[in-house]
């Protein structure tokens, strides 16, 4: 669906972001005449109202029955197509689409999809995205860094670059999948459970996130063979390049190789952890996807720039190191960050928004691998998973392998963290959950750490690069 076919339809907008923002920018932009609604909170009608858009009516109560309605209702991804009133109102016969599905449809066949690389995974995608982005800008291409990394793709609808590196969460992989569109490369880096709240279950998580490649049948889709869900994978409609396996791009410990030939040492790189490095090995699979060097390329990712809340070293306060990251939302997450700080006394705080994953297997992991101490979060606060991570635990704690402690919010967890390290230690904020509840998003946590442990939390960095350059 493109955006002129929205043209004499009944079209609502569900949700206010950036994306609904940028969604209403579009549509006034193509279709000045299109009458819209806008299902919003309070706060979010005021400022929509502040735009003047004669032809935008506010609602807040996104029913079925007014959902229903509209023969279209364009939504952000946060919305799950999967709430009730959503079902039934499909199956009155409205049609959801996101933004996303938008822009891939206006492009399906202006020769944009030729250049357009797409990155999702559990985690690791904003680190791939940036640091494909990275590598194709140093080959000499004007590059798009856009989509779930914080540019939605309709913000940039009209733009012109050589290159398109497009990160898709698991709510955005559909859209590709519905809008006909193929572009040509496709990264997977991983699939661990995630986001069971907005998908329902980890069944429909996986086929959600595998959209992208079952669905949206790219030219190349570029897998990891590491990951045992991905390497069962067959794409009858697509080339399968695969990384971390010996034929491709590996890394054997700390040295970067291409099939047989060893390209390069990367301890030195800015890349902390194997799971960043593998990062690298998908990127270097993607350049050469699209007929690109890799091999010279590879040298250029020293001087990536890392992204914040993201195993981001802090600095060090009376002889501890505060590590943030805070982007660490399942436990799998949390377990990579302890890997990377084995070979010192680590305080690791967890617990945020429950969404219903499991810890078993990080309580397994426990028995063996356990840090110094461990602090669980938001005991006293609703819908938090603190708790039940602490219930967990207690167990595996009694048999003397670790320090467990519950704290109320942020501040006491790193009071705790302080009084069970010695000189040397690390404080890691890696909390393997959301931060709703508590917080606005992880990077308002990330900066709240900071600040409590005594750093200028306005000096953690954006994200170098997105958009156009």
């Amino acid at each position: 669906m493109r955006i002129a076919d929205l043209a004499g339809q009944r079209v609502a907008l569900w949700g206010w972001g950036r994306e609904g923002r940028s969604a209403h920018a579009a549509l006034r932009a193509r279709l000045p005449e299109l009458a819209l609604t806008l299902f919003c909170s309070e706060t979010e009608a005021a400022e929509a109202a502040a735009l003047g858009d004669p032809r935008l009516a506010l609602e807040h109560a996104a029913t079925a029955a007014r959902l229903s309605a509209f023969e279209v209702v364009v939504k952000s991804p946060g919305i799950s197509p999967y709430r009730p009133e959503a079902q039934a109102a499909s199956a009155a016969g409205t049609r959801f689409v996101g933004g996303t599905a938008l822009w891939f449809a206006e492009h399906a066949d202006d020769g944009t999809m030729a250049r357009t690389l797409c990155v999702t995974g559990t985690k690791g995608k904003s680190t791939t995205s940036s640091l494909l982005a990275h590598l194709l800008r140093a080959s000499g291409l004007r590059t798009a860094l856009a989509g779930n990394i914080g540019v939605p793709l309709l913000e940039l609808l009209d733009a012109q670059a050589d290159a398109w590196a497009v990160e898709l969460s698991s709510y955005q992989t559909g859209d590709v999948a519905v809008s006909g569109a193929r572009p040509q490369v496709a990264i997977v880096t991983n699939l661990h459970p995630e986001h069971l709240d907005w998908h329902g279950s980890q069944q429909r998580y996986v086929e959600d996130k595998l959209a992208l490649v079952t669905g949206g049948r790219p030219r190349v889709a570029v897998l990891n063979a590491a990951d045992p869900v991905l390497a069962a994978l067959r794409l009858p409609d697509s080339e399968i390049r695969w990384y971390g396996d010996a034929a491709g791009w590996h890394l054997r410990g700390d040295d970067l190789h291409r099939g047989a030939l060893r390209v390069m040492d990367t301890a030195a790189m800015p890349l902390p952890g194997h799971h960043n490095r593998s990062n690298l090995c998908a990127v270097l699979t993607a350049l050469e996807a699209i007929g690109l060097d890799a091999v010279a390329l590879a040298p250029h990712a020293a001087r990536f720039q890392p992204l914040p809340h993201r195993l981001q070293p802090l600095g060090e306060r009376d002889g501890l190191l505060y590590v943030n990251d805070s982007i660490s939302t399942t436990p799998m997450a949390t377990l990579a960050a302890l890997a990377l700080y084995r070979e010192r006394p680590v305080a690791v705080l967890v617990g945020g928004h429950d969404r219903g994953l499991p810890w078993d297997a990080f309580a397994d992991a426990m028995r063996h691998e356990a840090p110094r101490a461990i602090v669980t979060m938001g005991h006293g606060t609703v819908a938090q998973n603190g708790p039940r991570i602490h219930d967990l635990l207690a167990p595996v704690a009694a048999q003397g392998g670790f320090a467990l402690t519950a704290a109320r919010d942020l501040a006491e967890a790193i009071a705790q963290a302080r009084a069970a390290l010695p000189a040397g230690g690390v404080v890691l904020l890696s909390p393997g959950a959301p931060s709703f509840g508590l917080y606005k998003d992880y990077v308002a946590r990330g900066r709240d750490f900071a600040r409590l442990a005594g750093f200028d939390a306005e000096a953690i960095a954006g994200i170098a690069g997105m958009g156009i350059a």
